[in-house]
């Protein structure tokens, strides 16, 4: 019983787990509304060279206008891995 409990559990994980657009396969990023083998392609090619920050920053590649740029946002599964600053600042005592 318990280990269909986990393997449910486990399911459920994958189905909702997030894409990052940094790391995703092309397979993976067709899963998105509006976005076929070209466009796929296209966002892979852009991340050899740049990480990216935002998906407003996929408006810099040919064939990405604003609409495709909200389906991007309204899709829930999409995250971008963003580094947050964990270096706290040092107090210095005068």
């Amino acid at each position: 019983m318990k280990k269909v409990f986990v393997l449910m559990l486990l399911s459920v994980t994958f189905m909702f787990a997030a894409m990052n657009l940094n790391t995703a396969s092309k397979k993976e990023l067709m899963e998105i509304k509006g976005i076929g083998e070209v466009k796929a392609l296209q966002i892979i090619e852009y991340r050899q060279k740049n990480k990216i920050k935002n998906v407003e920053e996929l408006s810099t590649i040919k064939g990405f206008g604003p609409a495709l740029i909200s389906n991007i946002k309204k899709e829930k599964k999409v995250k971008i891995n963003q580094m947050k600053n964990t270096q706290k600042k040092k107090k210095t005592k005068e």
